[in-house]
């Protein structure tokens, strides 16, 4: 969808400035019936905007069918916008219950066209000749004739009025918190349940300081929408988050309602201003502004004595608090959400609930890397040309399983190549287990594989999957927040790890193994989990240093044709043939069962040159390609 704002007018729009002192802006926000069909655009003064389907509109709704290609016309004035049908409307435009065809919007009122509502708010009104006014605010030119801070020992001794009314609120503001699809939203909300709550408020507004610590007026709503303008103090809001940093509540006197430049604050008694506690992105709060029945008196003993006032200031706290609470835990999820997508889960754990950057910094370690690699996607392509969907989804499937027992293990994901994972032990943390942990993870994916390779109905029918797993040094860390974490693992092992799944395709074998992996794994592998076996002497294309690798197979109860006895024989004709040794290779190799894969490569190349050794022969098998 193209939406075209104030910063891109029509041919038509104008910006005319009527008032050489301030611009009025507009915020004009959308609400369609799914959450992703909520927009909003900033309108200036003295300006025409068309509202339309249509993508050359002003102003796009490509998600309502009920609108017309070009449906409303809007002309903004000073405080106020013109409202008018186009000679296009198909369907009827509904302002304060009825049909109109033409009409005035003030802000806080709305239109419907359609599933689609519209609000007009007033965003903020900046000076132009005098850059020292704050935006959105009132002019402060009138000092209150009391100021008064609290502590929280003083509001703890308050006693709530209307107490079932304040706790209903507060029972609704978590899911206002979680469930507003914007800030926009959330911010709406916000102010409507502070107007809930707090009996004497006649207006509300959500303030903050922006980088530069000039406040600015994120919304704001009155108790009576026709009341019109409301400016908060830009003095009283600029003191209370970032000077004291605490709630600050000013008092004014009846006769500052003949200042001129006072009107926007004068028809108000009191008005206080709440931080929301940290952590948050930029210091930002609730302002709340009203008149009581009768007029405070102006004494520290008498305002502090007010038990419905200072109700009010321990209520907006609470709110503040509740706030500040339940956005630190969603930002927790969010960061446990983005780690677990890296890490095993009590790696997780303990990363989001001590996020020490140390940690996570790139260092050179000890790791153990799995490249696994996903066999039949080519062909699988081909042959699922009508259907590329469902192939995404089967790949996602395997995708998730290999990545699931990486992290069962203790790996971490570093990344995703296609149809390929990459998973590394040994960061962040050091471990004994390491190698270990990648055998056991590269063991599960092939046992998944297998289950169901053979059943057509399954997503991994017809797939298979390479593994390589090489042990070496390594840089590894993240890159990125904390929130948003990036994790990756520099050096030679990771490439010698992806030239040994590569390898898997030639040795006929799922998982290769470097000696590196093998001599670790010599060790620590219980022949109830898993069994090794060499396979060749290799140099792999691309690389200077030669490698024995070996296969890592499954327990012998799990694969009986391959009993350790097969294994041992097996063992017997590889170190024939890299001794040179080709016509005792090729008897013991002749003695696999025929189900073993793994004979073809050294028993085509022995049969290739007669059972005869090459008299340039080292034991060493280079590959010429990937």
């Amino acid at each position: 969808m193209v939406a075209r704002t104030a910063d891109q007018p029509s041919e038509n729009s104008h910006c005319r400035n009527t008032d050489r002192e301030r611009v009025t802006l507009f915020e004009l926000t959308a609400e369609g019936k799914q959450a992703e069909h909520h927009h909003q655009w900033d309108l200036q003064t003295q300006s025409t905007y068309v509202i339309g389907r249509s993508d050359s509109a002003d102003i796009a709704i490509g998600w309502d069918p009920h609108i017309s290609r070009k449906h409303v016309r809007l002309k903004t004035g000073d405080q106020d916008m013109e409202i008018e049908c186009t000679g296009d409307a198909s369907n009827p435009l509904f302002m304060r219950g009825r049909e109109i065809q033409k009409g005035r919007l003030r802000p806080g009122e709305c239109f419907v066209i359609g599933s689609t509502t519209f609000w007009l708010k007033l965003q903020r009104i900046e000076a132009q000749d005098n850059p020292q006014v704050d935006i959105g605010f009132a002019d402060d030119a009138g000092a209150p004739v009391e100021e008064v801070t609290f502590d929280e020992r003083t509001l703890r001794k308050i006693r709530f009025r209307d107490a079932d009314t304040r706790l209903d609120v507060l029972s609704r503001l978590p899911e206002v918190i979680l469930g507003a699809h914007t800030d926009s939203e959330f911010y709406h909300q916000l102010a409507d349940l502070i107007l809930t709550g707090v009996k004497f408020a006649e207006a509300v507004a959500i303030v903050m300081l922006d980088s530069a610590g000039t406040p600015v007026v994120l919304h704001w709503g009155r108790r009576r929408e026709t009341a019109g303008e409301f400016r908060p103090s830009g003095r009283l809001v600029v003191d209370s988050l970032e000077k004291r940093r605490k709630t600050i509540l000013h008092i004014w006197e009846p006769d500052q309602t003949t200042i001129q430049d006072y009107t926007a604050i004068a028809e108000f008694d009191w008005a206080f201003c709440t931080p929301i506690p940290k952590p948050t992105e930029s210091a930002w709060g609730i302002y709340v502004a009203g008149r009581l029945d009768e007029p405070i008196v102006p004494t520290e003993s008498q305002i502090t004595g007010s038990s419905d006032l200072q109700g009010d200031i321990k209520f907006t706290e609470l709110v503040g608090e509740i706030i500040s609470s339940v956005r630190r835990l969603n930002r927790l999820e969010r960061r446990y959400a983005g780690l677990s997508q890296f890490f095993a889960p009590p790696v997780a754990a303990i990363l989001s609930d001590n996020p020490n950057a140390d940690v996570l910094k790139p260092r050179e370690c000890d790791v153990t890397v799995l490249f696994c690699d996903l066999r039949g996607f080519s062909k699988s392509v081909e042959e699922s040309a009508e259907n590329l969907t469902g192939l995404l989804e089967r790949v996602s499937i395997a995708l998730e399983t290999m990545t699931d027992q990486i992290l069962e293990h203790g790996g971490v994901t570093c990344d995703f190549q296609g149809d390929a994972v990459i998973g590394f032990w040994g960061w962040p943390f050091d471990s004994d287990d390491a190698t270990l942990n990648a055998a056991r993870a590269a063991l599960g994916i092939r046992a998944a594989f297998d289950v169901t390779r053979d059943r057509e109905d399954h997503p991994l029918a017809k797939f298979q999957m390479g593994i390589g797993i090489a042990r070496g040094r390594a840089v590894a860390g993240k890159i990125g927040t904390t929130e948003h974490v990036k994790v990756t693992v520099f050096g030679p092992v990771v490439n010698l790890a992806s030239r040994l799944e590569g390898l898997t395709k030639q040795l006929r074998v799922p998982i290769v193994i470097d000696e590196a992996t093998a001599s670790t794994l010599g060790d620590q592998l219980d022949p109830s989990v898993g069994r090794m076996r060499k396979l060749a002497k290799i140099l792999p294309y691309g690389m200077e240093k030669p490698v024995v690798v070996s296969e890592l197979l499954p327990a012998e109860d799990q694969t009986p044709a391959f009993s350790d006895a097969t294994l041992q024989r097996y063992e017997q004709g590889i170190d024939h043939f890299i001794a040179g040794e080709w016509e005792q290779a090729y008897e013991c190799l002749h003695d696999m069962p025929a189900e073993d894969r793994a004979q073809d490569f050294p028993s085509m190349l022995i049969a290739q040159h007669n059972r005869i050794a090459p008299p340039d022969w080292d034991g060493i098998v280079r590959i010429p390609n990937k």
